[in-house]
């Protein structure tokens, strides 16, 4: 609908021969403005003549056009308009909401990576929910998607662990104790070589067991990946680019290897060891040759912002066509507030601590505690931290996934009563002209998939469809909808349409749809 009415006011600066048409069609943020408005006239002038010109060319989906304000021009829908859209989407059902825009791409959406011998906590559960709602966007905007997952099984953390068995007490060690220090870096040096059998059984055996684990969570979450990549197999491949490319782009200072860039980072260190930045440049090189992507989106925290800009430079000047494909999504931190849980583990809040605790609350019930997580890392922009309140996560009065659940369950709830009392739904509003808010709502969900997928921004579902849920709400505490009413068999329309957008939605969200609560 939107760009039918982009096209409609194009052809009436056509017709007032005015050639520069830059102007913006949007919903007003009050439903009593209209359902689109456009700010043409403020630009333009010629207020009366535009309105006249739209007034007589209009289609019958448009209701009414009025001029408002200092010039906005604001567009009323006509209910026939409405009801067509209402069967659109009950006839489209799991399939409303998905667009063409990236038909022909191929996407890899690389997130979560966790490393093996150290907890799965709450920073990867929150990258673990918006990979997974930026994957699913991208899925219903056309593209083939392929999830990846990047796993540091090399490096002075595992070593770290190694060391006594235990991370956290060899992460002390390293940084108070001088002679455990030079033992970790040894055992270091150690796994990358693979030179001691014993410690790669131990190496072995304890990734085994710290990927399992991960497979669980991953279970849990409704993530399955496509691809696994390493820094035990990336390390060696970038080591490779880097020193071929010594005197090029990297140089040898102090026995490193560096790159100097708008800062200078090492590539490669003075034990001749490759550094998170040659993994990361063999990473992209070998998620190419395995998928050849268009597109590759990385989703981190945002403590590695500035990082991530030096390795693409770096790229850019390697393998700039890679760089131009790679889009670097930081995240904000998930925090706790004090006092509201403890962590077994001291410091560091695992993943399943959250979800079990959230668990609790919802009564022993993990798609609802999933969802209320989800929910809270996803309504709002990427890039803020989030402060997680446990009580209003799942609360039943708005603002919370549980919210959302349960005005799904609701209009399941009343389909499923209807539909056994022989009662059909009937989207012909039998001459009816009092549109409802929520009609002006449903209708616009495609808009918000392809909102979400241009800005890479799952909150704009999210508002979206709390916004949506408290429309049903209001809907369903106003009206009857089983009853013999003649507007009986149109409201039912509505609730089974309601249903499909939420359940769409929350799909996309990565947050289950629970049929019954």
């Amino acid at each position: 609908m939107k760009e039918k009415l982009e096209n409609l006011i194009k052809k009436t600066l056509n017709s007032l021969g005015i050639e520069d048409k830059r102007f913006v069609v949007e919903h007003p943020t009050d439903l009593k403005m209209g359902d689109y408005s456009t700010n043409v006239a403020i630009k333009y002038g010629h207020k009366e003549e535009l309105v006249r010109y739209i007034a007589l060319n209009k289609s019958d989906e448009i209701g009414k056009v009025e001029l408002a304000g200092p010039g906005f021009i604001n567009f009323y829908l006509s209910k026939e308009f409405f009801r067509k859209s209402l069967g659109e989407i009950i006839e489209k059902g799991e399939n409303f909401g998905k667009n063409q825009n990236l038909k022909g791409e191929k996407t890899m959406v690389e997130y979560t990576d966790p490393n093996p011998f150290k907890e799965f906590h709450i920073g990867h559960l929150m990258s673990n929910a918006i990979g997974e709602a930026v994957s699913r966007i991208i899925e219903w905007s056309g593209s083939e998607v392929k999830r990846a997952n990047y796993e540091g099984d090399v490096g002075l953390h595992i070593a770290k662990a190694l060391w006594k068995g235990n991370y956290t007490l060899g992460s002390r060690a390293y940084d108070e104790d001088p002679q455990a220090k030079i033992e970790i870096q040894e055992i270091n040096k150690k796994i990358y070589e693979q030179s001691d059998p014993e410690l790669n059984r131990r190496y072995e055996n304890g990734k085994k067991e710290s990927l399992q684990k991960f497979e669980e969570i991953y279970k849990r979450l409704g993530t399955k990946f496509d691809y696994y990549f390493f820094e035990s197999e990336t390390g060696k491949i970038g080591t490779k680019i880097v020193e071929e490319n010594i005197g090029k782009v990297f140089e040898k200072s102090e026995g490193a290897v560096v790159f100097k860039g708008s800062h200078t980072r090492v590539f490669i260190n003075s034990q001749g060891l490759p550094t998170y930045e040659a993994k990361d440049l063999g990473n992209a090189k070998n998620k190419y040759d395995k998928y050849q992507y268009t597109k590759s989106i990385v989703v981190t925290g945002n403590e590695i912002k500035d990082y991530f800009k030096i390795v693409l430079e770096a790229m850019s000047q390697i393998f700039p066509e890679l760089a131009h494909k790679t889009k670097h999504l930081p995240h904000g931190m998930l925090r706790l507030p004090t006092g509201k849980m403890s962590s077994r583990t001291g410091d560091v809040i695992t993943a399943e601590e959250l979800i079990d605790e959230v668990k609790t609350k919802t009564k022993g019930n993990e798609p609802v505690a999933i969802g209320a997580i989800k929910y809270m890392i996803l309504r709002q922009a990427i890039g803020n931290d989030i402060v997680f309140d446990l009580e209003k996560s799942v609360s039943t009065e708005g603002d919370s996934g549980v919210y959302l659940q349960y005005a799904h369950a609701r209009a399941n709830s009343v389909f499923e009563k209807a539909t056994s009392q022989g009662l059909t739904l009937n989207t012909n509003s039998q001459g009816q002209t009092l549109t409802r808010e929520i009609e002006k709502l449903l209708y616009r969900f495609p808009e918000i998939v392809e909102r979400a997928g241009a800005e890479y921004a799952p909150h704009c579902i999210t508002t979206y469809l709390t916004e949506l849920a408290a429309s049903f709400n209001n809907f369903y505490a106003h009206e009857q909808v089983i009853g013999d009413s003649p507007e009986s068999a149109y409201r039912l329309a509505i609730v089974q349409a309601f249903k499909i957008v939420m359940k769409n939605g929350l799909n996309i969200l990565g947050i289950p749809a629970p049929e019954r609560m």
